[in-house]
């Protein structure tokens, strides 16, 4: 039977010759514009395809030189459509949109910008204006110029993200191929066909019932975050260098210890070269391979804890490295010298929950969980000695939103009455009373009050909580009968995104979930765990976000000194 099964049949019936089965050649142009429908764009680069293939896919629009500040003014109607491009702290480049036509200012020299200087200050602070990244434009136009940013103005790029927060670009180009299904591959046609990328982002957001989220929450908080980039958080650079200072020495000590240990010296760097060291030299247990030798990542190291004095050292080590490479020494790096402050970037268009992200660098990852690493969290400091950090924390914020939207009268109780929440859950799995609640039993409630909320496995909260998965399966079990409108909410989730293809936090915030519906059960699970999630988180960040918005607003009208200056999720 197994030799029928794997034989290939050779007689079957055919009225064709293999000339008759030769594939066509397509029409390039077609499929340039069938798989840039699909967003398929490294087949696209594979095949060599361009949009000039096939005439009819590629909009182009017309050039026209801006020769004198008379005729710039000119285009300056009630709406002004335009893109900007800065380089070296002057205006390269501004674009302005007419009828199938783009409108191009450039500049080659920071001096030529002056005489436009009036007329670029009228549209900046006066016009109602749409264009992308206006938050960075904010910051550049005050830093360089002096310019004071409008707050009339619309941010395709965000209300891109807003109605789709998934996506991987919100350039223009993939705008127009996206909403209005044409191709463009110049920026002068990107510009021309902003107007109609703008009507149907405002649709979408309308229909989407978005329009709150974007023009009350996400367009006023680009304002707040250009602030915050500019005001830049202090660093005490003496105490840093003299920290990295410290961290060599430690690094140097223990690369001679381990040099000793493993009888002789290596790149301890190298993974090559640790794995001959520990599973060939020393002989300890081989726990992974891979194709290029054996693996020696974190969690092989975690399981060789303790099976030779070598591997906390190693630990330690690579502890000691990433904290000088990438805090030490990265921070001093980014230190502005005119300011003495790190102006971090905040980005509202990276993350598909809906949070804030910080780059270059990311002030919301400052290590927190070891001794040294707490060391560099004290080197930021207040502006001078007439001003003191004030840290506001939200407490439980995702429990608390969890409580809410689950409609969960037993968790609402709890925090009601202003109990520890993580004791309470406790003693309603333990079967114990409130005041018996050991510290062991409240750690392991607390991973499964936050493991839940992140939609955890049996297996994951068995290996978080170092218990069998038949203990873990039972604590969840007991959870969800403790919190039975959770167990309703997760459900309910679950069945709304396999039926919508998204979830949405209470503010309208939207997550898609293709993944929810895949036949593969890894991927298929993983969008289970996102339905559960992303209202969830996504309302948490909203939350946070409607205060930053107020907090800047209040502080601003009442006339006070104070600033925001940082966000890390729910502070």
């Amino acid at each position: 039977m197994s030799k029928t099964l794997a034989t290939i049949v050779r007689d079957v019936p055919l009225n064709k010759t293999l000339e008759d089965l030769t594939p066509d050649r397509p029409e390039k142009g077609e499929l340039f514009d069938y798989l840039s429908s699909l967003e398929l764009k490294s087949i696209i680069t594979r095949l060599s395809l361009s949009a000039e293939e096939n005439a009819t896919a590629l909009y182009k629009a017309e050039r026209e030189e801006i020769l004198s500040p008379e005729q710039l003014a000119s285009l300056l109607g009630e709406k002004v459509f335009y893109t900007l491009e800065q380089e070296d702290g002057f205006i390269k480049e501004i674009l302005i949109a007419g009828e199938d036509k783009a409108y191009s200012l450039s500049f080659d020299f920071a001096a030529e910008v002056i005489p436009y200087l009036p007329v670029l200050t009228e549209l900046f602070t006066q016009k109602e204006k749409v264009s992308l990244h206006i938050k960075e434009q904010i910051v550049f136009l005050s830093e360089c110029y002096g310019i004071e940013y409008s707050k009339n103005a619309f941010d395709i790029a965000l209300a891109a993200y807003i109605s789709k927060s998934s996506e991987q670009s919100y350039a223009p180009a993939d705008l127009a191929n996206r909403y209005l299904h044409k191709t463009v591959s110049d920026a002068e046609s990107e510009v021309a066909l902003l107007p109609e990328i703008y009507e149907a982002l405002k649709k979408e957001l309308s229909e989407n019932e978005q329009d709150e989220l974007f023009y009350n929450m996400e367009m006023p908080l680009a304002y707040v975050l250009a602030d915050m980039e500019m005001e830049g958080f202090k660093v005490d650079r003496e105490s840093l260098a003299s920290f990295s200072k410290l961290l060599s020495e430690n690094i140097d000590t223990l690369q001679k210890e381990i040099y000793e240990l493993a009888g002789k010296e290596f790149n301890i760097n190298s993974p090559k070269q640790l794995g001959v060291v520990l599973f060939e030299d020393l002989n300890l247990p081989v726990i992974k391979k891979t194709k290029s030798g054996y693996s020696t990542n974190a969690d092989v190291l975690e399981k060789l804890r303790g099976a030779h004095p070598i591997i906390d050292k190693i630990g330690d080590y690579r502890t000691y490295t990433k904290l000088k490479s990438t805090y030490a020494d990265g921070l001093y790096q980014v230190i502005r010298p005119e300011t003495g402050k790190i102006h971090s970037c905040f980005n509202q268009t990276v993350t598909a929950t809906g949070r804030i992200s910080s780059t270059e660098p990311n002030l919301q990852n400052i290590p927190v969980r070891i001794e040294l690493g707490r060391q560099i969290r004290k080197m930021f400091i207040a502006s001078d000695e007439n001003h003191i950090l004030v840290d506001a924390d939200y407490s439980q914020i995702e429990l608390r939103v969890l409580a809410h939207i689950a409609d969960d009268k037993t968790m609402q109780e709890a925090f009601k009455n202003n109990v520890d929440i993580h004791a309470v859950t406790a003693s309603q799995v333990f079967h114990v009373p409130l005041e018996e609640v050991t510290s062991e039993m409240r750690t392991r409630a607390k991973a499964v009050n936050f493991g839940i909320v992140y939609g955890i496995s049996e297996f994951s909260l068995a290996q978080d909580i170092h218990v069998t998965r038949k203990e873990a399966a039972a604590y969840m079990e007991r959870y969800f009968e403790t919190y039975s409108g959770i167990a309703g909410y997760m459900k309910e989730s679950v069945a709304f995104a396999k039926e919508h293809g998204f979830v949405k936090t209470l503010t309208g915030r939207r997550r898609y979930i293709p993944e929810i519906k895949a036949s593969n059960f890894n991927l298929r699970s993983f969008g289970e765990r996102v339905a559960m999630n992303a209202p969830i988180q996504g309302y948490a960040a909203d939350i946070i976000k409607i205060a930053m918005v107020r907090v800047h607003n209040r502080l601003a009208e009442e006339g006070l000194k104070s600033k925001l200056i940082l966000q890390v999720h729910d502070e």
